[in-house]
């Protein structure tokens, strides 16, 4: 991979490693068998600036783009999918903010995601509507200088650990009547739900969202009202499919490195496991699908810190890492046996915790629906050309109107206009 990388990312890449190597390793027993949410970690991690990865540093982030994110998702991935979910989890409600956050929302909300300081989430699914957005009920009433907020959400990434919430609710009717707003965890009228029961990704909150009458200010809403369609779309496009399949990597990294190990040390017939040509058959099949992996996450990685349309190789990454990173945990219960369905071996839990990353920011049939269209020429907007240029646009005007001391701009929303 070292035409995607740079040495910053490698630098970043072992600094990372180490942590998740001294630091989570040796607390995954215990959240494996606790099945509780991992506060600590997740604010350590959060601390260390990375959740603040793709920030400009002008708002103390790194800026070291979506190739840097993800490395660091993988990288934590590979020792815990949890705490690689949490860090990619953020980076959604970072995403809103840099996006679609007036300048005002900027200033105040870009640094102390940087900092570790406070965690964002973002939060669309519904119980009855699931992922079709379109069928959400929850409400938002606009009463003077006030929203109130009425609805719950589901499946909501760092439900239990965040600390501002970018919702999607509705403001009128059809697509057009869909609108996002930031809800501090403290607001009267919020509370969190029920934590979940899934099987997998232990420690990672993922979990329900219960607004009733939470009033919150005008001045916390994102965007114009009737664009919370395109906030939860260009964020599961831009950052969500990315971002899973950078967890999906890291799973599959683990697979590949434990089963080289157990195929060295593991003696039969006589002779390791790896000198079998069906296991040295099968080891070859889980690099060159790792290989495949993570050439498709890099290279979008790399298309999208460029600024090109990459939709569909966003949806690619998703797709093929999600998809091989399943296959490869099956095949190591083949060369693992019985042994694999045992805890202190791993692969159970990189079976259970990829199966995780399969249904967020769409199933893999919604990926290959969409690349249909793109093979076909009927997909629509390109979320990756419209809000790189809109950032990169944005960043500009809010410098150029610093350096002018142009105050009475500063809490517009900075937008290029989006395509109909």
């Amino acid at each position: 991979m070292d035409y995607f990388t740079d040495e910053r990312h490698e630098n970043l890449r072992a600094e990372v490693r180490e942590f998740a190597e001294k630091e989570v390793r040796p607390q995954v027993a215990r959240m494996e068998s606790d099945r509780e949410i991992e506060f600590d970690l997740a604010r350590e991690i959060a601390r260390r600036g990375w959740i603040g990865v793709t920030i400009p540093q002008e708002f103390g982030g790194l800026g070291l783009g979506h190739l840097a994110k993800t490395i660091i998702v993988e990288e934590l991935a590979r020792v815990s999918g949890a705490m690689g979910a949490m860090a990619q989890a953020s980076q959604l409600g970072v995403a809103k903010v840099i996006h679609f956050g007036s300048n005002v929302q900027r200033r105040k909300w870009l640094p102390k995601f940087a900092s570790g300081e406070c965690l964002p989430t973002i939060a669309v699914t519904e119980p009855e509507s699931g992922g079709h957005v379109l069928g959400m009920a929850g409400t938002a009433r606009r009463e003077g200088n006030e929203y109130v907020l009425n609805g719950r959400k589901w499946f909501v990434g760092n439900s239990h650990i965040g600390d501002v919430h970018g919702v999607v609710f509705r403001t009128g009717k059809g697509s057009g009547g869909l609108s996002a707003f930031l809800v501090e965890s403290d607001r009267p009228g919020f509370r969190t739900g029920a934590v979940g029961t899934q099987g997998g990704l232990h420690g990672f909150s993922f979990g329900e969202l219960v607004f009733e009458n939470c009033r919150i200010p005008a001045g916390n809403r994102l965007g114009k009202e009737g664009q919370g369609l395109d906030v939860a779309y260009s964020s599961s496009t831009l950052y969500g499919r990315l971002n899973l399949g950078a967890v999906a990597l890291g799973i599959h990294v683990a697979i590949v490195e434990d089963v080289v190990r157990y195929a060295e040390e593991r003696v039969l017939y006589g002779k390791p496991l790896n000198e079998l040509n069906s296991v040295a058959l099968k080891l070859g099949e889980l690099q060159s699908k790792l290989m495949t992996a993570k050439l498709a996450a890099y290279h979008a990685s790399h298309l999208l810190d460029h600024g090109k349309p990459c939709d569909a190789e966003l949806m690619n990454a998703k797709l093929i890492n999600t998809e091989y990173a399943m296959d490869s945990a099956r095949s190591a219960m083949e060369i693992l046996a019985a042994r694999g369905t045992q805890e202190e071996f791993n692969i159970i839990r990189y079976l259970r915790d990829a199966t995780h990353i399969y249904a967020p920011a769409g199933t893999s049939d919604v990926q290959r629906l969409r690349l249909g269209q793109v093979a076909s020429g009927t997909y629509g907007r390109q979320w990756s050309a419209e809000l790189s240029d809109l950032a990169s646009w944005a960043w500009t005007e809010l410098n150029q109107l610093e350096a002018e001391g142009r105050n009475e701009r500063a809490g517009q929303v900075v937008q290029i206009p989006l395509a109909s």
